[in-house]
């Protein structure tokens, strides 16, 4: 928990919340403590460049809090893919960086080909909403 804390994936509340629930019971689910966080793996170099997808262009300097991604015509970013779910995904800034966290799709998300629940975004990520492909610029 203190790895992803210190990656942005926590937020001090949350950290602290967890670690109470941690310290308070005699026995605990590490799936439900830990479950929705995925840590991010080194990303092995590519045989060849895929340009595939669209290209998802963020404002790192923070001027926008969130992003929710979805098929929902309410959403900031609206993928007309019908694997994707209605509010499939949000985009969160903290800590100068985006943090992607699935919010229960059908479908799933996949940050470089890896199913996550939530995890840090970097530039030229490629990330898949159900069958949609998005690069993260």
């Amino acid at each position: 928990m203190n790895a992803a804390y210190a990656e942005g994936l926590l937020s001090e509340h949350t950290l602290a919340h967890r670690l109470d629930v941690l310290f308070a019971s005699a026995v605990v689910d590490p799936a439900r403590l830990v479950g929705d966080l995925t840590r991010r793996v080194p990303r092995r170099p590519r045989r060849r460049r895929d340009e595939r997808g669209i290209l998802l262009a963020l404002d790192w300097n923070g001027a926008q809090e969130a992003l929710l991604i979805g098929r929902h015509p309410d959403c900031d970013v609206v993928m007309a893919d019908t694997t994707v779910s209605r509010r499939h995904a949000l985009l969160i800034f903290r800590d100068g960086g985006w943090i992607i966290q699935d919010l229960q799709s059908t479908n799933g998300t996949r940050l470089n080909g890896k199913y996550v629940g939530r995890c840090r975004l970097r530039p030229g990520d490629q990330l898949a909403l159900g069958d949609q492909l998005l690069r993260i610029d």
